[in-house]
């Protein structure tokens, strides 16, 4: 009898340009918002209020811009990374149009390149995914690398094939939401006075606060994108691998740095696009997350005065408050309390 059930796809049944249409859409609602602000406490005006949103010319309140990447993400696990070890890294991530309640996202990905590891028991497969929403608007556009077992160590791998990927987004190709304007942004309700003029590139904003992982949440999280990676849900398995516990899904660890950019950024209404990622070392349920930010550029946004682009670092540490600017140690490697190195751009009002 044929098998009904879905093991997953393994590193050898990849090949260079396969493409997989997603399975399911997803409907965002109101509670998937409220549960997110439940998770993150996340405190952006854009985000927190349909009033203030309205203002700027939004059709309501839009969906956290990291909730729909999320809820992209989470669409491409069963074929891609069921049976991932870990997620590595992003590159070339566009957002596009904002997610509001009642929009459908589906996801599509494209596999751009394979490299077996050393070792034989795994490979690294580069895709690009582009998710996008019941009216045909992309949502957001991005490729990532994830490391996946193989099904067996001795079955032989295709030939190394490692794309070529832009090491920043060209600030002219960020998208700003069409029918919006910025200068009625106040400044008081959003719960932050510094605008794009007052950040300088070098500057660095150590964001103070901790958030400790809970074992609950970070998998309440990991379910609310349905994100079914293994390494996150299964004790029993995990009891028995590298680590002996689960993993923290690395994006739990973006959002709470995201959260916790607010407190110095308070202004940074929008992710626009992710130049770089890496989840440089594992997280678990009891670690306490930490974050600071750096000012790497500046642009502005074409034929726009009320707005304008910052391109950030925001370094997310383990059990380490960043007062230290905490990164890379004297041999260049991430130092082990450095568990997130973000490279993106933010919207900021003029």
């Amino acid at each position: 009898m044929a098998a009904k059930t879905n093991p997953g796809n393994f590193f050898e049944d990849f090949s260079l340009g396969q493409v997989f249409e997603h399975a399911t859409p997803r409907t965002i609602t109101d509670g998937d918002i409220a549960l997110y602000t439940g998770l993150y406490g996340g405190r952006f005006a854009v985000q927190s209020s349909a009033e203030f949103a309205k203002s700027l010319g939004y059709a309501g309140q839009p969906v956290d811009d990291l909730l729909a990447f999320h809820v992209a993400f989470g669409k491409t696990v069963p074929e891609i990374s069921l049976n991932a070890v870990a997620n590595l890294g992003y590159a070339e991530g566009i957002f596009g149009a904002p997610v509001f309640a009642g929009d459908t996202i589906r996801t599509t990905s494209e596999v751009i390149g394979l490299k077996e590891n050393s070792s034989g028991k795994t490979g690294v497969v580069f895709v690009r995914s582009v998710a996008t929403k019941q009216t045909g608007e992309t949502v957001v556009d991005y490729k990532r690398w994830v490391m996946v077992n193989k099904r067996d160590a001795s079955n032989a791998a295709a030939e190394a094939v490692t794309p070529d990927l832009k090491d920043v987004v060209d600030a002219a190709d960020l998208v700003l939401p069409e029918g919006t304007d910025f200068g009625a942004y106040d400044t008081t309700l959003a719960g932050g006075a510094e605008r794009w003029g007052d950040y300088a590139i070098g500057e660095k904003i150590d964001h103070v606060d901790g958030t400790t992982v809970e074992e609950a949440e970070h998998m309440m999280a990991t379910r609310l994108y349905q994100n079914t990676a293994k390494v996150h849900f299964n004790q029993f398995t995990q009891a028995q691998g590298r680590f002996g516990k689960r993993l923290v899904y690395g994006g739990h660890v973006i959002s709470i740095a995201r959260a916790l950019s607010f407190n110095g950024l308070a202004n940074a209404f929008r992710v626009a696009a992710i130049n770089a990622g890496s989840h440089t070392n594992p997280i678990f349920a009891g670690d306490t997350v930490f974050a600071w930010s750096e000012v790497l550029d500046k642009a502005e946004c074409p034929g726009r005065d009320d707005v304008g682009a910052i391109r950030l670092r925001t370094v997310a540490t383990k059990d380490h408050p960043p007062a230290d600017f905490p990164h890379k140690g004297d041999d260049g490697k991430y130092l082990p309390h450095v568990v997130l190195d973000l490279d993106y751009w933010v919207l900021m009002p003029r």
